[in-house]
């Protein structure tokens, strides 16, 4: 099966609390605050990795997340940090971010990475919070959330050569001929389901690679049959064979449709190099043969003629091609990469202020509650100075425009006060 457009969802690992701890050693006068750090969360990678070719594995698995770092401890001792995770992607990955549309990586280079999800910062224990002027800190602060985020990933095959025809034009039957790919091979329309791909190996010991793609037919522009869903494949290759299948009725025809396909398709494969290979010379008369590569002049100059049954003529074939995926460089694709503000953006300041009875209203809110989690209610100070973060936060002023009153009770997660202007 081959998947070339799958959504992942990503979750990179939230940042520890700090804590509220005291030295309590026999021999240390007055001891003092000890309260260690939050440690990060890990953060989310992608990496392009050229032993996967397609995206099936993200059909069986599609939530990625990260492990968060661990709370603070005694003795000013820091949480653990999360551990970062790399999730590998096949090179010729696009990657989109769904909410904004725009598209964060383009991956076309081995071992490239891409940052889509930073781990949130651990909190700082009270032991950071000491001064000259305040010795004993009664709060720590709470650990960043988690970024969580919804992701599309599109490949793009990269291929040296692109093989093109009509159905049962025999380009599965040449590319299991001139390399190791073995594609599965039958005489009706639409054997190729997915693309196959062949590294073919060159005289000097180099290599390319090249890819059946499957079918065309007539109106495949427009989204008919088998060969739209890869045309945008066929945009990355230096250049394509056409195979023309000369036991048809009316070869020249044929080629002309799927030119005329690429041309509405639009972009670089309007003007695409071809080599044109007349192919099945092995079922037809030599004059057909001759006729036809006469025919085919008008259309370009490199025109062969072989049979990929018996390999006729493929050894001069490859000569060519060889010289040609050295003369013609991978083009190169202006592709609008968006910086990845996202990546770092776990501002969860938002809240809701919500009247739950005549006389109480909840305060919900990632930030709200994650400043709640850390405060003791028994602990005057930390209380104050809860409350003074949710004035500095506008939260008052929200309770009060929702009816708020002098008594009336508020709730945040745990933390339970009495409203006062």
């Amino acid at each position: 099966m081959f998947i070339d457009k799958v959504k992942i969802k990503v979750i990179s690992g939230a940042g520890g609390n700090g804590m509220v701890a005291w030295r309590r050693e026999k021999y240390v006068d007055k001891g003092g605050p000890a309260g260690g750090d939050g440690g990060k969360g890990g953060d989310i990678y992608l990496i392009a990795d050229e032993s996967i070719s397609t995206l099936l594995d993200f059909k069986y698995k599609s939530v990625f997340k990260a492990t968060s770092g661990e709370n603070g401890k005694i003795k000013n001792q820091m949480g653990r940090c999360g551990e970062d995770l790399y999730i590998n992607v096949p090179l010729g990955t696009l990657v989109k971010d769904i909410k904004t549309g725009k598209i964060i990586a383009d991956f076309t280079t081995i071992g490239q990475t891409a940052m889509v999800a930073k781990g949130g910062r651990g909190g700082r224990g009270n032991a950071r919070f000491s001064t000259a002027t305040m010795r004993a800190p009664q709060f720590c602060e709470p650990g960043e959330p988690a970024i969580e985020r919804e992701l599309e990933l599109e490949l793009k095959l990269i291929a040296d050569v692109g093989l093109l025809g009509l159905p049962n034009a025999g380009k599965s039957t040449f590319i299991s001929r001139v390399s190791a790919a073995k594609p599965k091979i039958a005489d009706y329309p639409f054997t190729t389901l997915v693309p196959n791909l062949g590294v073919v190996k060159k005289p000097d010991g180099d290599g390319f690679v090249i890819a059946d793609i499957p079918g065309l037919i007539e109106g495949a522009s427009e989204g008919v049959g088998l060969g739209y869903e890869f045309l945008r494949h066929v945009e990355r290759t230096r250049f394509l064979i056409h195979l023309v299948d000369l036991t048809l009725d009316n070869p020249v025809n044929n080629y002309l449709k799927i030119n005329e396909e690429l041309k509405k398709y639009g972009g670089r494969l309007a003007n695409i190099y071809q080599i044109i290979v007349l192919n099945k010379i092995d079922a037809v008369e030599p004059e057909t043969v001759e006729k036809y590569k006469e025919k085919f002049k008008k259309f370009g100059e490199d025109i062969f003629a072989i049979s990929s049954v018996t390999g006729e003529n493929i050894e001069e074939l490859m000569y060519f091609v060889y010289k040609k995926v050295d003369e013609i460089p991978h083009p190169e694709f202006e592709i609008e990469v968006d910086e990845d503000l996202e990546a770092l953006n776990n501002d969860d300041s938002d809240y809701e202020v919500i009247k739950v009875d005549k006389d109480a209203f909840l305060v919900q809110g990632g930030k709200v509650s994650r400043l709640a989690s850390v405060t003791d209610v028994r602990n005057t100070r930390q209380v104050i100075r809860l409350q003074n973060i949710l004035t500095n936060m506008g939260v008052f002023e929200e309770l009060k425009a929702k009816g708020a009153k002098d008594g009336d009770t508020v709730i945040v997660s745990h933390v339970e006060f009495v409203y006062y202007e």
